[in-house]
């Protein structure tokens, strides 16, 4: 196996040669434009090493790992739209470098795209992939569209925004693992199980995301430190905060998520205050916990090496303690 950075290496070689110079250019050149912006590229990377887990040539899984990152960027396209975000990754997004229309037929083509990558596979791989593809797809529409509901509800439970994190982006991360394993060609109680710990990791890291969208570096997270404060999103620190604090601070933190301040440093410092009196930080950061070694568990059963599995623990344990 090789080092997660030569992962990176090789998957961005492979991008470099995917290079689209169709027409209509107002279609495909917002395409390269957001695969280009870059990013963690995490999932694609997940579905290289998970296929040499399984004893296969890297190679081999370049274009379900290619699909992958089409399909995200495909996602992140029309969540900006929704979200009227003006900026990804530091740059325009989109619809706002082109335009609306050009944004929604520009994502869509991106989904198409992704499942073309599929047809470099004989029969028998192409179908497992693409019906894991499709199942997958769709759970992240519908995490999507229940975080939209959410943010109208003033009564989301832990539970569902754990269901809505884990469709929204958790599936994600488990499916690309689960590709590779397909790939593979191993055996559906491996690629079942490398799906479980590609799952509890991706919960694992958007509770990470979570706290770190709060109590981050700023010099190191990458974006607004508070960003979620200031919109009021209601995150799992959010409802920890108001499940443990007494009712006159709860009732503070609601009055706080139901404003939109033309200063929000004095606001962030107040929610962060709350979360760490109630215990909401403290109890975040065990969930983050919980299912990286949730994730851990699976390692047992799986019929690999140990050697692999002290890799895919050292990774888990990595995005564990990530900064950013």
């Amino acid at each position: 196996m090789h080092a997660i950075s030569q992962y990176r290496d090789f998957f961005l070689s492979y991008l470099t040669n995917q290079s689209i110079h169709k027409e209509p250019k107002n279609l495909y050149e917002p395409i390269e434009y957001i695969i280009g912006l870059g990013g963690k590229r995490m999932r694609p990377l997940l579905t290289l090493m998970a296929s040499e887990v399984f004893n296969a040539d890297y190679k081999k899984a370049l274009p379900a790992a290619m699909a992958v990152e089409v399909f995200h960027n495909f996602s992140l396209v029309h969540d900006d739209i929704m979200d009227d975000a003006p900026l990804r990754r530091g740059h325009e997004t989109v619809h706002e470098k082109w335009d609306l229309n050009t944004g929604i037929l520009s994502g869509d083509a991106m989904l198409i795209l992704a499942y073309q990558y599929f047809e470099q596979y004989e029969a028998g791989i192409f179908r497992d992939l693409a019906k894991l593809f499709s199942k997958t797809a769709l759970e992240v529409c519908e995490g999507q569209q229940w975080d939209v509901d959410f943010e109208a509800r003033k009564d989301v439970t832990v539970p569902e925004y754990l269901k809505m994190i884990e469709y929204k982006t958790a599936v994600l991360v488990a499916a690309a693992m689960k590709m590779g394993a397909i790939v593979a060609e191993t055996s559906e109680a491996n690629a079942n199980l490398i799906y479980e710990f590609g799952l509890n990791l991706g919960l694992a890291f958007q509770l990470q995301d979570d706290f770190l969208d709060a109590f981050g570096d700023p010099e190191t997270f990458g974006k607004q430190v508070g960003g979620d404060i200031i919109v009021n999103k209601k995150t799992y620190l959010y409802l920890k905060a108001l499940e443990f604090s007494a009712k006159e601070e709860g009732q503070q933190l609601i009055d706080l998520f139901s404003v939109q301040l033309e200063d929000n440093l004095d606001k962030i410092n107040a929610v962060k205050g709350i979360f760490d009196r109630s215990g909401a930080s403290k109890a975040t950061q065990q969930a983050i916990q919980q299912y990286t070694f949730k994730a851990f568990d699976t390692l047992e059963k799986m019929d690999i090496e140990e050697e692999k599995k002290a890799i895919l623990r050292a990774f888990g344990e990595d995005l564990m303690r990530r900064k950013v």
